[in-house]
């Protein structure tokens, strides 16, 4: 469907959902970074979905050109 697999949507929302939780200990949730902005700025249940997709993205491009996931933080 065009929502996808339910199973996977739910698994991504709950990663996401543990890195907003635990936003004091992570580097991406600092104020500045997109996911500090967003959380200022929408819901943190519409903040949990974008992360979500965003991942889900990340995975995608991973999966579809062979690539190895590199932290920002590890890359830069």
């Amino acid at each position: 469907t065009k929502m996808g697999e339910r199973s996977l949507r739910r698994l991504l929302i709950i990663g996401a959902n543990s890195v907003i939780i635990k936003r004091h200990v992570h580097a991406a949730a600092r104020p500045g970074t997109w996911l500090g902005g967003m959380l200022t700025r929408k819901p943190a249940m519409l903040v949990r979905v974008a992360m979500a997709n965003k991942m889900a993205r990340i995975v995608w491009a991973l999966m579809a050109r062979g690539g190895v996931y590199q932290s920002p933080a590890a890359a830069a």
